[in-house]
């Protein structure tokens, strides 16, 4: 088990009541285990700075799968990264709309990179790069 350390933290009465009411309605069972989330996000944002860090990363996106030959270009851009791409989802949303979920592995710039591109193609409706460090 890894070796825990206690700390003390002070806080205004006002900021831990909201604090308190946001961990209850997150679902946290306490507030040490909030607190190291939040640790571990703020580090992690701070290792993405960093375009050389390793990551994974699932792309989102809504497009129209009628736009001239979309399809096939996600298709190309994904086997043009084949190293990066993982893995993909294709959901059929309505007679028009599909949702395609990538999931990427490689170094943070890299990956943002190719989401953007995969993101400012014509057709695709909406989109989100969600990515995290993979360490």
């Amino acid at each position: 088990m890894t070796q825990l350390e206690r700390i003390g933290v002070s806080l205004e009465k006002r900021l831990l009541t909201k604090f308190d009411k946001l961990i209850a309605k997150k679902g946290y069972q306490n507030r040490s285990e909030a607190i190291r989330d939040l640790i571990r996000q703020q580090l992690s944002q701070e290792r993405l700075s960093d375009p050389k860090t390793e990551t994974v990363a699932a792309i989102f996106m809504v497009y129209d799968h009628h736009a001239t030959r979309l399809a096939e270009k996600l298709i190309g851009i994904q086997h043009s990264h084949i190293l990066h791409a993982i893995s993909s989802l294709h959901v059929h949303l309505n007679e028009h709309d599909c949702l395609e979920i990538v999931v990427l592995r490689g170094r943070a710039g890299e990956i943002i990179r190719v989401g953007e591109n995969i993101l400012s193609m014509k057709g695709v409706k909406f989109g989100r790069i969600n990515i995290a460090t993979a360490e």
